[in-house]
């Protein structure tokens, strides 16, 4: 493995926790109206769940409601219980084949919970780049120990390292704050 590799392997890891971090915080429910609120939530299709998507478009009316269009009229009921029972605190409203999901407002202590559960969210994706970076540490200092590489080399690949870890906790922090912001936007 050289030098190259390493940087490459660990940056795309990174790349990947700070995609994690995005899809669970998308899941976190603000104020207004999400079509990836639902993502997780699963349906019972003949005997096997799936999630939302695969029986039904989900879209956003406007800021504070979705409209869930279920594909089988059939599947309307069973669409509306997931939904009822996820815990999500939703109350959707069955109207035929679409099924509207109203946003109910936050109230101030949810929306503090909320945003500590956010700076949570935030501090493990930190820890999980940390790691990497340990990671590759580790690895920098067995191709050292093997001779593959120079003293020198393994200084600037471990500073390389470091700046990649500084830019992407600097982005995940970014990100804390954007999704803080929103939580608290009334």
């Amino acid at each position: 493995m050289s030098l190259s590799d390493v940087r490459s392997s660990t940056d795309e890891r990174m790349g990947k926790s700070i995609e994690s971090l995005k899809t669970s915080l998308g899941k976190i429910r603000t104020g207004r109206a999400h079509a990836g609120i639902l993502d997780h939530v699963q349906v019972e299709y003949y005997g096997s769940p799936v999630p939302i998507s695969q029986v039904a478009n989900v879209s956003v009316m406007d800021a504070r409601t979705l409209s869930v269009q279920v594909w089988e009229k059939t599947m309307a009921a069973a669409v509306d219980k997931a939904i009822r029972e996820s815990d999500l605190g939703l109350n959707p409203i069955a109207m035929g084949d679409n099924i509207r999901v109203p946003m109910p407002a936050l109230t101030e202590e949810r929306r503090r919970d909320l945003t500590k559960v956010v700076r949570g969210e935030g501090e493990d994706t930190k820890v999980a780049v940390r790691n990497l970076r340990r990671d590759a540490n580790d690895t920098l200092k067995k191709l050292l120990k093997d001779k593959e590489i120079s003293e020198d080399d393994d200084r600037r690949a471990q500073d390389e390292i470091q700046k990649l870890t500084d830019r992407y906790v600097a982005d995940i922090d970014k990100i804390i704050a954007q999704k803080e912001a929103e939580i608290m936007t009334v």
